[in-house]
């Protein structure tokens, strides 16, 4: 995990300072395929498992295509929330551009991402198996960054 320094301004007017740290997820996009797109996920540098998602298009030169396109290429910041539609807490994308309720979330192909990241093994050509296993963990990692007051990132490459 990266470090870096915090200053924080407490109330009474003193200044207590501490070390903040980063959880930092990457999702390095191996296969561009025309119907599906999938990567490896890494924390903090370290394997972690496969990913699928939707198609990817360049939207600088293509049309988004509603559930039907994975999201841009960047580094975005990442929070534990509870999704209305799955109705359970779940990784949320934050500021994803021309997209919103992007989600890391169990699915095993494309068809299941509607343009979120699903983990899991890609072990059969199209999808991602065990998918439920990777959610669940990542949900718990995420929950003890969160707890000790780590900020989240993802970076997509």
């Amino acid at each position: 995990m990266d470090s870096f320094h915090c200053d924080v301004i407490i109330r009474s007017g003193f200044v207590c300072s501490y070390i903040c740290e980063i959880m930092k997820w990457k999702l390095h996009r191996i296969y561009l395929g025309p119907d599906y797109t999938i990567g490896r996920l890494y924390l903090n540098g370290v394997y972690f498992c496969d990913t699928i998602e939707d198609h990817y298009r360049d939207l600088n030169i293509e049309e988004k295509v509603f559930g039907e396109t994975a999201i841009e290429y960047g580094l975005y910041v990442v929070e534990l929330s509870m999704s209305p539609k799955f109705k359970r807490l779940l990784p949320m994308i934050l500021d994803v551009n021309q997209f919103s309720g992007i989600r890391i979330h169990r699915g095993n192909t494309a068809e299941d991402s509607h343009g979120c990241i699903c983990p899991g093994e890609n072990k059969k050509k199209g999808m991602v198996l065990n998918s439920t296993k990777y959610e669940k963990l990542i949900v718990k990692k995420m929950k003890a960054a969160t707890k000790r007051g780590e900020e989240i990132t993802i970076a997509i490459i």
